[in-house]
């Protein structure tokens, strides 16, 4: 009976020692990164003078088209640069939009064929083993454990921001941030600001 049990304990124990093996062997294949979102550069227009925002002819969410009209500022038509997607439209008709001052913002929008994974990473977190074509997954908080693809495209070159440390005397850990390219037409449903977790195979 002593040596039943005997046998039952050392077979545990090889289980859980193959499992954690096997655990770290997949684990030093990539670097993880938790801080991630999808996102598409903004971009800003702008009328060219100065002078008071007149009509809008677009709403925030709208699908837009290059060249399109999307608000009069004076004389002035301001036109889509891209195909995209309106952020937000100043709807403050007879606001004086003043151009010289840079304060002149009509509206903004994104093009999604633009669209990335940015990731936040600390510097002692496997960054030095990240390199621009890497293969990477990810996976977004909206749709569960679903799996996507893409490649690593730019790294940052200056760090984003200091993780903070409790520990006394420890020096903070710099961030930096990583991109990560996938196809937005393979994968519509994504959108830009969701939540996403990173991986990246070395």
């Amino acid at each position: 009976m002593a040596q039943t049990k005997t046998s039952w304990l050392i077979g545990i124990i090889i289980v859980v020692a193959c499992g954690l093996g096997l655990y770290l062997y997949v684990s030093s294949q990539y670097i993880y990164i938790d801080q991630s979102v999808i996102e598409a550069p903004i971009i800003s227009l702008s009328p060219s003078s100065s002078d008071v925002l007149q009509q809008t002819f677009v709403n925030d969410g709208d699908s837009v088209i290059v060249n399109q009209p999307i608000a009069r500022v004076g004389n002035e038509i301001v036109k889509s640069q891209v195909n995209g997607i309106m952020v937000s439209v100043n709807q403050n008709i007879g606001q004086y939009e003043n151009a010289l001052s840079g304060q002149a913002v009509v509206a903004t929008m994104i093009d999604p064929t633009q669209m990335r994974v940015q990731g936040h990473i600390d510097e002692d977190k496997g960054l030095e083993s990240i390199k621009v074509g890497d293969v990477a997954k990810f996976t977004v908080d909206a749709f569960g454990s679903k799996t996507y693809y893409g490649v690593v495209d730019q790294i940052s070159q200056t760090s984003t921001a200091s993780a903070t440390n409790n520990i006394f005397n420890q020096r903070p850990t710099d961030q930096f941030d990583i991109y990560v390219r996938f196809n937005p037409a393979r994968y519509p449903e994504l959108k830009s600001g969701m939540s996403a977790r990173i991986w990246i195979y070395k």
